[in-house]
């Protein structure tokens, strides 16, 4: 790696994300959950020792941060700016990587509705993007999205207030590139609030051990009044 003080170059982030097992592990993390270094050894199909090595390239690249609970140490993707590149990086795979053993929903599922880190991907994420562009909610503009005048009023209808997001480094409305759908979803503080509505509202449930989603029966409902489609 290179010194401390300086970011990894390209060629150090490529070759860290490059290895199969720690690619599984950091597929597993997209959801925005800690995870054990068991869990990810297990993901991986590595053995401990081996996962406590790749775990420390991790963290030492600045993809991962780690935290203690008790005797525990979990994992998490270091921030949203690491699941948006993965993301990226798997449409140009055109598919995530296949861990050895990982709980969670079929692939199907994931690819109807999931969550990329905090916000909302699979077809899901796409539809509602469009919808948000449709409606003239949301403008193109290269790597973000541009709220509208139109589009502040709407979030502002669904009480998501716009002036506490606009202040966070991470962007207001970034575009994320699908992996499955091979097209852009909204990400970015706005992408986290509104995913985050969803599920506080009972729009959308989240599955227990996964990164699937599922549209509830209000779900349904509410999306079809405020984004004009049914999921």
């Amino acid at each position: 790696m290179s010194d401390h003080h300086d970011a990894p170059s390209l060629s150090e982030i490529a070759a860290l994300i490059g290895d199969p097992a720690r690619a599984n592990m950091l597929a597993a993390l997209m959801g925005g959950q800690a995870l054990t270094a068991s869990e990810l050894a297990l993901i991986a199909g590595v053995a401990a020792s081996t996962a406590s090595s790749h775990l420390g390239k991790l963290l030492a690249g600045g993809l991962l941060a780690q935290e203690a609970q008790g005797r525990h140490r979990y994992f998490r993707l270091k921030s949203p700016a690491v699941a948006q590149a993965l993301e990226a990086i798997m449409a140009l795979a055109g598919e995530a990587p296949k861990p050895k053993r990982l709980p969670g929903p079929r692939d199907a599922d994931m690819r109807r509705a999931r969550t990329c880190y905090d916000h909302i991907a699979g077809e899901l994420g796409v539809k509602l993007t469009d919808a948000l562009l449709a409606q003239g909610h949301m403008a193109r503009a290269d790597k973000d999205f541009i709220v509208t005048p139109q589009g502040e009023a709407f979030f502002g209808s669904l009480g998501l207030d716009l002036a506490p997001l606009k202040s966070e480094r991470r962007g207001l409305a970034r575009v994320c590139l699908d992996w499955s759908e091979r097209r852009p979803h909204l990400a970015g503080a706005l992408g986290a609030a509104l995913a985050r509505h969803c599920l506080d509202a009972g729009w959308l449930a989240q599955d227990r051990k996964g990164r699937s989603l599922s549209v509830t029966r209000s779900g349904r409902a509410a999306f079809e009044k405020y984004f004009a489609f049914t999921p």
